[in-house]
């Protein structure tokens, strides 16, 4: 007989399952799930979220967004557990069903990302400098000096905005930020400049007095 080794502490073990729930087949655990029942939550998830990964994984070819294609389905199918009648089908096959749609959710962000940083690239690329004035280039230094004194993200989307030409809505796509923060950002700093602008010419018209 072979003795058993203790389980080292570092060791991490896995909660059991709840006990009720465990044992249940998949149409009382669907009936469960639907009503509320957090346990069956727990045992649907921890007999599916392997086969949703997997799916997952297989589509993007991505181990980091398959984990968060994993966490939308449950998350999804929670919140929209109502929605679900056992008599259409399986709990898996409804499981498979919300991942193919975040799947192709997924792929559609990624391809926005791809083709506004690919736009913001071809943009920077082709842009060539004219031969400014004199009064442009010291317009310019000015600019540049007050953007450097900036938080780094109101400075990070006013960048995008003047020198790349994104709209708020792409800056919030390539940034990852929510559209309320980058129109936040965008607000806060703006202000800021124009403040620091005031100010310079209320200075040099002192000056000239």
């Amino acid at each position: 007989m072979i003795a058993s080794r203790p389980v080292p502490v570092t060791e991490s073990v896995p909660a059991p399952l709840p006990g009720r729930a465990a044992g249940r087949d998949e149409e009382d655990l669907a009936t469960g799930f639907v009503a509320g029942d957090e346990a069956c939550l727990a045992v649907v998830h921890e007999r599916w979220s392997a086969l949703v990964h997997c799916v997952a994984r297989r589509s993007l070819g991505d181990a980091r967004e398959a984990e968060d294609v994993t966490q939308q389905v449950f998350i999804a199918a929670w919140r929209g557990r109502a929605g679900y009648s056992p008599g259409r089908g399986t709990l898996a096959g409804w499981l498979i069903g919300i991942t193919r749609r975040k799947v192709a959710d997924a792929l559609s962000a990624r391809s926005r990302r791809a083709a506004l940083v690919d736009a913001a690239g071809a943009a920077l690329a082709v842009r060539t400098p004219e031969s400014p004035s004199l009064d442009g280039v010291l317009d310019q230094v000015l600019v540049e000096h007050e953007l450097a004194r900036l938080p780094p993200p109101q400075r990070k989307v006013l960048r995008l905005a003047f020198y790349d030409d994104l709209t708020q809505p792409q800056i919030a796509v390539v940034t990852g930020w929510p559209l309320g923060t980058v129109k936040s950002h965008a607000r806060r700093g703006l202000l800021r400049l124009r403040h620091a602008f005031e100010r310079d010419a209320d200075t040099g018209a002192a000056h000239q007095r």
